[in-house]
């Protein structure tokens, strides 16, 4: 059995250490899954041969738990977790989330909030002359001077607040390990400015002469043209191919990028995928119930990183970047074939995704020499006319992983881009998704269908999640299956006016559609869609975008989304008579609510967000589409 890396003074005596080379800090509880950013590091550097202790979510008001190792030999790599400790502690609405699925038990409050600065300070304070690496989400997006929803103003990029030496930017692995080969050597981490997916804080006098300037922290704090300009310069350098050096000046000291680490490639990707994860929490949290956040991802295999997608409100274009690398066939039988022999696996693998499950190649061959376009989206508004579309290897990946032995089924949950998924002419992918691979329901995400806010989302104009819907039903018909499709839907996104919502509600009724949930944009650092809430700018036009800010005017537009729930009916008449739709009000069938004199407005809930309500059913042999 694989064993967990040491987490206690302990753990690292039992092995017969005196000392780490590295200790390995993070808000998040240790869940040694490869779905986990932590667990991969950790073992890439116990790979090359370091001694490497996992100091999980330690008690920031007391010195004892970050000294109980010792000084390590040579660092200390920091995260705040798998996702943002700010998103992880605080709703949309800014208010405290009552559990965190990274931690034990799922209970709150054992990560402080900003816990890269929070951890990164106490260590510099206990070890001044100890390098400290940060990374993750965390880091990573903020890489910059960035827009912070909670504190609503500009931040600092967070190599000045954290007083780190390095931060490592993107997924990771190389930057790590040529951060440790180099310390290991005896280099000093401050003279440790040309490791490509890093950035450093220098003095001004030192700042290199290549590559781009951006406007400072003080410009874009008081200009948000200025703030509009930074971000565009910040996304348009992130490919690993045309990507330059970015330098931002912030107060005394200089930020420097220095341009993305290329992605890992097919063989690198096998290795880190190979390596011996137990793939599941550490036992110390048994006696909590364990890690909530595993149970989604314990019985699933990650096939591909990045996403040519790149909708504007999505971190993953900063993160991982638009160039798709994946892992090979053999690698994820291999993996497969462990999952079936774990003591608790029931035959069914839950998801073979990534950020993009149907993604498996570079969008066209262009980007393979010159990089991907900059200031333009492979897929939207309509698909570029160099897309190559083909499914037929990530098909033949899923008919050897139904083939095996002791595997029941094997879905896909993570996002299907269904916009991409049209465009191949060969329906064999979409046809055997439909009879194969779908859990009783398929998520997609159209999140609107008014084309302007569409635009500004960066997705396809909802056309096309019609078109996908119609071929859904159409093929789960002719397969005799009972199976929903649930639409991902965003209200009060940048762009989107009273008008939009109202928009999108009568398309919601038209289509018999009635969302259980809806997702209120949440403006989250190292996203464009952010940008244009903080600036009111789409800053590739520098148009100007309208924002609703107001928490009342935001819940007007979620409440449309949800126009059929009784508690929305005071905000859904409110919305309609400020839009001048009062035709909406009434008892004519395009109607959205009855008049507020009408005692018999007791509109039923249904469904659960499936496309036109309810199940597509075909018993007894009957292939009929049914809508209502």
């Amino acid at each position: 059995m694989n064993e967990f890396l040491p987490v206690n003074k302990l753990d690292m005596q039992r092995r017969g250490w005196d000392s780490v080379d590295f200790v390995y800090v993070t808000g998040d509880a240790y869940v040694d899954h490869p779905s986990f950013g932590a667990a991969i590091i950790t073992r890439v550097l116990e790979a090359k041969g370091y001694r490497v202790a996992v100091l999980s979510q330690p008690d920031w008001n007391s010195t004892a738990d970050f000294v109980q190792f010792g000084k390590p030999r040579l660092g200390f790599f920091v995260t705040s977790g798998n996702i943002d400790s700010m998103v992880a502690h605080y709703t949309v609405a800014k208010r405290r989330r009552s559990t965190d699925a990274y931690t034990g038990g799922g209970k709150m409050g054992k990560r402080p909030d900003r816990a890269v600065i929070v951890y990164s300070n106490i260590i510099k304070s206990l070890y001044p002359d100890s390098p400290v690496i940060i990374g993750g989400l965390e880091a990573s997006l903020r890489r910059f001077a960035h827009y912070d929803y909670w504190d609503d103003a500009v931040r600092p990029g967070i190599i000045i607040d954290s007083k780190a030496d390095l931060l490592s930017f993107g997924m990771g692995e190389n930057q790590t390990i040529e951060i440790a080969k180099r310390l290991a050597n005896g280099e000093n981490i401050a003279d440790m400015r040309d490791i490509p997916g890093t950035v450093y804080a220098c003095d001004p006098k030192d700042t290199p002469y290549a590559g781009v300037e951006c406007p400072s922290l003080d410009n874009v704090r008081m200009s948000k043209r200025e703030y509009a300009k930074a971000s565009r310069i910040q996304q348009d350098q992130q490919d690993h191919i045309s990507g330059k050096l970015i330098k931002q000046r912030n107060g005394n000291m200089m930020v420097v990028q220095n341009p993305p680490m290329p992605p890992l490639t097919t063989d690198e990707l096998d290795w880190v995928y190979s390596l011996p994860y137990t793939r599941a929490y550490h036992p110390m949290y048994e006696s909590m119930g364990g890690v909530p956040g595993i149970a989604e991802v314990e019985f699933s295999i990650t096939h591909n990183r990045g996403c040519f997608g790149a909708c504007n409100f999505c971190s993953i274009a900063f993160h991982q970047g638009r160039y798709i690398t994946t892992r090979s066939k053999k690698s994820i039988i291999t993996e497969a074939e462990k999952l079936t022999r774990m003591p608790n696996f029931k035959g069914y693998i839950h998801d073979v995704g990534g950020p993009t499950a149907n993604f498996r190649q570079p969008s066209c061959e262009l980007q393979k020499k010159h990089g991907l376009c900059k200031g333009k989206k492979c897929l939207a508004p309509v698909p570029c006319k160099n897309l190559y579309v083909d499914h037929s290897e990530y098909l033949d990946i899923l008919r050897s992983l139904r083939s095996l032995p002791d595997i029941k089924k094997v879905f896909i949950r993570s996002g299907i881009r269904y916009d991409y998924l049209l465009q191949d002419k060969d329906d064999r992918f979409f046809r055997e998704l439909v009879e194969h691979h779908v859990s009783g329901q398929l998520k997609v995400a159209p999140e609107h269908c008014s084309a302007a806010v569409l635009d500004k989302m960066g997705k396809p104009h909802i056309e096309a999640y019609i078109e996908f819907s119609r071929r859904y039903f159409k093929y789960t018909g002719e397969v005799n299956k009972e199976q929903y499709l649930v639409p991902y839907l965003m209200s009060s996104h940048p762009g989107s006016t009273l008008d939009d919502a109202v928009e999108l509600a009568q398309f919601l009724k038209k289509n018999h559609i009635r969302p259980e949930q809806v997702q209120d944009f949440y403006p989250t650092p190292g996203t464009i869609s952010t940008t244009m809430y903080y600036t009111g700018l789409d800053p590739y036009t520098m148009e100007e975008v309208y924002c609703a800010k107001n928490p009342h005017d935001k819940a007007l537009q979620r409440a449309l989304l949800q126009y059929f729930n009784p508690k929305n009916y005071d905000l859904v008449d409110e919305a309609l008579r400020r839009a001048h739709r009062t035709d909406l009000i009434g008892t004519g069938d395009k109607c959205l609510i009855k008049p507020k004199n009408n005692n018999s407005y007791r509109p039923k809930q249904q469904g659960s967000g499936n496309h036109y309500g309810k199940k597509n059913s075909n018993k007894k042999g009957k292939r009929n589409q049914k809508k209502r």
